[in-house]
């Protein structure tokens, strides 16, 4: 019977991921969907630190500043309606003070290099290969901050000079951490403010530096994020009503993927009793003095102690003390 879709068959990766892991995720909206789920399945993961950077430069300047350690430079920082903000950051990181913005940045950008220094995986979603470089410095810019486009030169970045940006933090990060190996995934978020041509031609950049990479380092490795959105799901009801980014369920359909190649046995074990755990702790009981919904406390206590020698679960178990101690 014809199956009306063509499927991608995510297959399973020679080197997968443990529950004891440590995986930091950095890029496009699409890292923050990814890692928010890591995160949300009690894995040791830090998503998207320095809030969405769209382009493969700016995700490498991020990574630079967390494996030295370094204190971003003054003339990155601007002010937009008495808000500081910096050039090679995302406009979530942001303060009412210059001070305040530094100190942020500062522990930022620590707790990255601490974290990095240990971390097994990392996952760098691209976003666009469209970049805009300032006309004072020729720097290219992570956001624009709605500042005057006159500010600022639209250019595209090539296949080689991505190739030669990710060559540069590879030696750099490989020398911090030999042991890190790393998911490159192209984000299957539109960016149609390029028109839909040049946002073609965008990821078709992307893409051929994601293969050339993949086929130059033995420990860089390709997802097909990209391609199980608009080739696997290929509907318009896999989109949200902007028609740019995946819906909640896109979204987990490729999460799933990501976990069938990724993740080892144990983990994938973990995850579905996790699963079933936030099932019992989100449920909204009709009477909770009542002698079955303090057995279903119990029950679900137990479970959570039987998790402790593998994740944290003391805020879990402190809240369903608590609801137990008020129904008492």
């Amino acid at each position: 019977m014809n199956p009306f879709r063509t499927t991608l068959n995510a297959g399973v990766s020679t080197h997968t991921i443990s529950l004891s892991d440590r995986i930091i995720t950095l890029g496009s909206c699409f890292a923050d969907a990814i890692g928010s789920r890591m995160v949300y399945s009690k894995m040791q993961a830090l998503a998207n630190p320095f809030g969405v950077l769209y382009n493969p430069v700016s995700m490498h300047r991020a990574l630079r500043y967390s494996i030295f350690n370094e204190t971003v430079a003054d003339h990155t920082f601007l002010t937009h309606h008495d808000v500081f903000l910096s050039y090679d950051f995302h406009s979530e990181i942001s303060a009412l003070q210059k001070t305040d913005l530094q100190h942020r940045l500062t522990n930022t950008i620590g707790a990255t290099h601490h974290f990095l220094k240990d971390a097994q995986w990392i996952l760098l979603t691209y976003g666009t290969a469209w970049v805009y470089e300032r006309m004072d410095t020729g720097e290219i810019v992570a956001n624009c901050h709605k500042q005057p486009a006159a500010q600022f030169r639209k250019t595209l970045l090539s296949h080689d000079l991505i190739v030669e940006s990710f060559q540069d933090i590879y030696n750099e990060i490989k020398a911090f951490n030999p042991a890190i190996r790393i998911i490159l995934t192209v984000s299957p978020v539109r960016h149609l403010k390029d028109t839909l041509e040049l946002n073609s031609v965008s990821k078709s950049i992307l893409r051929v530096a994601c293969h050339t990479l993949q086929e130059s380092y033995l420990d860089v490795v390709y997802f097909p994020a990209y391609e199980i959105q608009l080739d696997d799901l290929r509907d318009y009801r896999f989109y949200k009503s902007d028609m740019l980014h995946p819906t909640e369920q896109a979204e987990e359909y490729i999460w799933e993927q990501f976990a069938t190649r990724y993740f080892d046995a144990p983990l994938k074990d973990f995850i579905e009793r996790w699963r079933n755990i936030q099932q019992a702790l989100h449920h909204k009981p009709f009477h909770p003095t009542s002698s079955a919904h303090q057995n279903f406390l119990k029950d679900t206590l137990r479970r959570l102690e039987e998790l402790k020698p593998l994740v944290n679960v003391d805020e879990e178990i402190a809240a369903l003390q608590r609801q137990l101690n008020a129904t008492s």
